[in-house]
């Protein structure tokens, strides 16, 4: 029992004792320091990747059969943005709120013409078409011999009996602001991972 409420005089702590909580507390500072680093990194790395996916490399998944067999429902496939696409590749496009996947047949300038078996004539000279496994002329509305205008390009689906695409004035000529890109690979499904020609 203490007398007179008096409580013993404080011990100092040892210089071992101070080396240690300094040691702790710069250990702790290193820490949280290099975690705060590695979490704004991260999210650095983060934000480039879906920057990089929206701006250049959209990954998209199609849906519907009018690009069968070159791609299938369900299929997922990545597009490169602002590359130039020739007549044969496969572009991803704008139209009502949705993306939609054909393959260029013509550009801007040429002239477009199709017979009753669904052969492709562009400006005279028959499309070798080895993707199109049925020919067909299909939903055909348009005036042909037809004349794509100037910055669009004319569009078919590889599935010609089912596509809805330029040779119908529902979709008509797609224009090259509305380009989301060139389909150039597919990633899924993993058994059939493909470059797209």
């Amino acid at each position: 029992m203490r007398e007179n409420g008096n409580r013993p005089p404080l011990k100092a702590p040892s210089l071992e004792q101070l080396a240690a909580e300094l040691k702790k507390e710069q250990y702790r500072k290193s820490y949280v320091r290099v975690l705060r680093s590695t979490v704004f990194s991260l999210l650095a790395v983060a934000a480039a990747a879906v920057l990089i996916a929206v701006l250049f490399l959209p990954v998209l998944q199609i849906t519907g059969t009018s690009m069968t067999d070159t791609l299938q429902d369900g299929d997922i496939v990545v597009a490169v943005s602002g590359v130039k696409y020739d007549t044969g590749d496969v572009i991803a496009f704008y139209y009502n709120n949705s993306i939609l996947v054909k393959r260029v047949t013509a550009a801007a300038g040429d002239w477009v013409d199709l017979d009753e078996e669904g052969n492709v004539y562009v400006n005279g000279e028959m499309l070798e078409e080895p993707y199109v496994s049925e020919k067909s002329l299909g939903n055909c509305n348009i005036e042909l011999p037809f004349q794509v205008p100037d910055g669009r390009c004319f569009v078919m689906g590889d599935h010609r009996a089912t596509s809805i695409d330029s040779r119908n004035t529902a979709l008509g000529c797609v224009s090259n602001e509305m380009v989301v890109g060139k389909i150039l690979l597919r990633v899924w499904p993993l058994d059939r991972l493909q470059l797209i020609r």
